[in-house]
């Protein structure tokens, strides 16, 4: 893989209302990196990547998220707090004065494109005022070679300014932050916030509207791996559940850790060209794969590092959110291109707060439905604005804050995928076990990728077969062994050694899980309202 393909070529912006730009078209990371150096943007780490700070923002900021309302979405975006809808009109004002903010500034322009799938290529233009954004862009989307960028026609524009501040009773933003999308002028536009997550996220929504509307294709926030065998094994689950820490696996080939689409041919294909891991309490021994992608081209965010450029990933005084971005070629066992066939079995990865939830149970296509919808995990701290402990949290579709349709307009994709490609559903709660938050411990990494593997080369099923324990209260199918794992882990009541309560905290979230779900019922099918927690109120 060619790292640097920087191109001599320069563009105009004038036609996106930026005048008078010095235009940095196309830089290499090496040189993205050098002039965050170079600017005083940032630090070098002694790995070698960059290390920046994102400033206010260190996490998303899901409030400040707007969808324009026009003709094109007014009647299928699923509008409310996670969808807001911003007027045409205050939008193409706001965009004014940003494209006038960057207007004579040097600034920093990227041709790429989402979707490894051609037949679903995206084209992108970036524009950023900061050259580490810019960077960012260059890890995370994917890269066109010379013959590509020839002609290079861009479908949909992101503008990034950071350093622009709104003004709310004036410009209609909440504060003084913005991730705006126009569907119809094909625009994502960002500021007032330096975090990079806002760029990647907004081509993401983006695509979980053009997909199932224009495309026919189920769009997934998940990370995919394929195994020797050519199975394509899909993890579903929310920022902390452990996305990209369990599909990284040295023995299969990772397809992509955030961001996919599932097609009506029955191919997995990776949205993206890189990965944005969170390096909290990272270390080699537990996470190779992410822990040796931290090398020139990467970049950290918001980390703390000694005078020698030694990064502490135990240090969470800035964020806890700390995280770094890389090509997906730091990655060395990786899907080419990165596309996968045979989906075989899905996991739901949620982090579970109350420890109350099995470690893996296998589910119905009913709970699958379910657990699709309800999406239950826990915000970890500070991976949102205004977020400083673990919140128990339902995000449908494990994704909602990147949904724009209805929840359940992708559930009804998701439960036609996994009827025809006959897929097993397992839930794998990566959160807590003997006790909850704070009382309890995390669930060691190595019992979740024993169990992950069992289930995936099918000894789990075989040495249970119709001897699963069906829980009590959730109405899960919980193995009773699995290879290298200890029984009294598989059982969640056992860790604790406090059966009363246990099962108070269980029958609690049980009914946090139908509350939540009284929102869909009237979309359910009785399948789906069957796979709903046995106990609860």
């Amino acid at each position: 893989m060619v790292e640097n393909n920087q191109t001599t070529k320069t563009i105009s912006v004038e036609k996106y209302g930026i005048k008078n730009a010095q235009v940095n078209y196309q830089l290499s990371s090496k040189a993205l990196h050098n002039e965050t150096l170079e600017k005083g943007m940032g630090k070098e780490a002694s790995s070698g990547a960059l290390a920046i700070n994102t400033g206010e923002f260190t996490g998303r900021s899901p409030k400040d998220r707007f969808i324009v309302k026009d003709e094109i979405t007014q009647d299928k975006v699923w509008w409310g707090n996670i969808n807001i809808p911003f007027s045409p009109d205050k939008f193409d004002a706001l965009y004014d004065k940003v494209v006038n903010y960057l207007s004579e500034k040097e600034i920093y322009v990227r041709d790429s494109y989402a979707c490894a799938d051609q037949n679903y290529r995206l084209n992108i233009r970036v524009i950023n005022e900061y050259p580490w954004s810019n960077m960012f862009a260059y890890n995370m989307f994917l890269r066109p070679n010379e013959d590509e960028l020839e002609g290079f026609d861009p479908e949909w524009l992101i503008v990034n300014a950071p350093g622009f501040m709104a003004d709310p009773e004036v410009d209609g933003t909440r504060q003084h932050n913005f991730a705006i999308l126009n569907f119809s002028k094909k625009i994502a536009l960002i500021g007032g916030t330096g975090y990079t997550g806002e760029i990647k996220k907004g081509i993401f929504s983006a695509l979980n509207f053009i997909l199932p509307v224009f495309k026919n294709t189920m769009p997934m926030h998940c990370s995919a791996n394929v195994g020797e065998d050519g199975e394509t094994a899909i993890f579903f689950g929310l920022s902390g559940t452990g996305k990209t820490t369990l599909s990284a696996d040295p023995k299969r080939k990772l397809i992509g850790d955030d961001e996919h689409g599932w097609t009506a041919e029955n191919t997995v294909f990776n949205f993206e060209g890189g990965c944005y891991a969170k390096v909290i309490n990272l270390s080699a021994e537990n996470e190779p794969d992410i822990y040796n992608a931290i090398k020139p081209g990467a970049i950290l965010e918001n980390v703390e590092m000694d005078a020698e450029g030694n990064v502490d990933f135990e240090n969470t005084s800035i964020t806890q959110n700390t995280r770094v971005s890389y090509p997906i070629y730091h990655i060395d066992n990786i899907q080419q291109p990165s596309i996968g066939k045979n989906p075989k079995n899905i996991f739901f990865l949620t982090a579970d707060a109350f420890g109350v939830l099995p470690p893996i149970s296998k589910l119905t296509p009913g709970q699958a439905a379910y657990h699709f919808i309800s999406g239950y995990t826990a915000k970890v701290a500070g991976t949102e604005a205004g977020i400083d402990e673990p919140v128990p949290s339902f995000s449908a579709c494990f994704g909602a804050p990147f949904m724009p349709l209805h929840p359940t307009k992708y559930a009804e994709m998701l439960s036609a995928k996994m009827q025809e490609a006959g897929v097993n559903v397992w839930l794998v709660n990566t959160g807590w076990t003997g006790g909850p938050y704070g009382v309890g411990k995390r669930m060691a990494l190595k019992y979740t990728r024993a169990m992950i593997t069992a289930a995936m080369d099918g000894s789990l099923e075989e040495a249970n077969k119709d001897n699963y324990h069906i829980h009590s209260v959730f109405g899960l199918q919980q193995p009773r062994t699995c290879p290298n794992v200890p029984d009294g882990v598989l059982s969640p009541r056992k860790t604790w050694n406090n059966d009363e309560g246990y099962y108070k905290t269980a029958h609690k979230l049980a009914s946090s899980f139908k509350q939540n779900f009284k929102q869909f019922e009237e979309f359910a099918n009785e399948e789906i309202m069957a796979g709903q927690p046995l106990g609860g109120e």
